[in-house]
Order: C-alpha cells, then structure tokens, then sequence
C-alpha cells in the first residue's frame, strides 16, 4: 500500500500549550513523495503514541493531513479533509488527545453520523461514512485538529474532564498481550 520510501521517523507529539496546535493548517497543494513520506511517518509516530488518530499538527507540520488507525484496521490518510454531513448527536465518555495526554471526557458531545470528503495517499477523492462508532468520533476530532481545535474546546465544562494514570491504562491494554503470550484465554 505505501511505497518504500527509506527509514521512517517516529515524531514527537506537541502538547496542548503548543501555538501551532492552535493554528489553523495549510491545504495540501500537490500530494507527492514528500506527503507520502510524511503520511508514513504519522501513521508510525500515532502507533508509537498508541493512538488511533493523529493530525499533522500534532507532530509540528501546520498541514492538512490526518492518519486514522481504527482496531483491526489498516491504517489510512486523509489529505484536506472536510466534514460535509453531521446527522444526529450522542454523548461519549473516556474521550482523550495524544496532544492533552493523562485527561480523558466524562462526557463531550459528538454527531452520530458523519460524511468526509478528502484526498487519499494518491491523490484521488474519496468520501468516508461513519456513524455510531469510533471512526465517526475520530473524524470530528481530527478534523477539529487541522482547524485548530483540541476536544477540550468542545467540552462544556472544565469538570466534564478527568485525569487518568496513562502507565495503568497501558498496562491494562498490555495485560490481554501477556495473558495470549502466556497461553492463557481469559
């Protein structure tokens, strides 16, 4: 799916206080070997974070391009994605950021459904549906990202958020790998 393109670079993660996290991105001009570099690049530094979305600001470049990971899922790129359709809205618990890392929502509100209109890793148009699900949260949060939103700004309020201990959900994400490792099935 990706061309091989030499070494690959996991970046750091800016953090909520970062000014180009607040910045609205430039559109992608041309998709070339340079944006497929840095798409390569995105999708490695998301998994390294052990997330499953990451915007290009996120990693200091001020463009418009997004890396989607959902579970079970090849990874894919979104080049100058616009949100065309939101139907409907739900409320969700346990929403966080690479970007605010240790916070999670109680509670943020989000659409259920949702159209997106970009480019792919070729260039080429496509439209992405998502609704009640994972992907349609990711795509209004990364989407946020590249206007120059975080999911803070969308709470209702500054108690809606929590603080959550990241060594422990990463063990506890951790803990099914060693069970399977160990020949366990529980």
């Amino acid at each position: 799916m990706w061309p091989t393109i030499g070494f690959v670079t996991v970046r750091p993660i800016r953090y909520l206080g970062d000014p180009v996290l607040r910045q609205p991105a430039k559109k992608v001009r041309q998709v070339d070997d340079s944006i497929r570099r840095l798409i390569v690049d995105m999708i490695e530094s998301m998994y390294a974070a052990q997330g499953v979305g990451l915007a290009a600001p996120q990693i200091g470049v001020p463009l418009r391009v997004v890396v989607l990971g959902m579970p079970d899922e090849e990874p894919f790129a979104l080049i100058n994605p616009v949100i065309v359709k939101r139907t409907g809205s739900r409320v969700l618990q346990g929403e966080g950021c690479l970007s605010v890392p240790g916070y999670r929502t109680h509670a943020i509100t989000r659409s259920q459904k949702v159209v997106v209109r970009a480019l792919d890793e070729r260039g080429r148009e496509v439209r992405m549906r998502a609704e009640d699900d994972l992907l349609a949260q990711a795509f209004e949060h990364e989407v946020d990202h590249i206007n120059g939103f975080l999911f803070v700004d969308r709470l209702d309020s500054p108690s809606d958020l929590y603080k959550v201990d990241e060594r422990a959900v990463a063990a506890r994400q951790a803990e099914p790998e060693r069970t399977a490792a160990a020949g366990g099935d529980e």
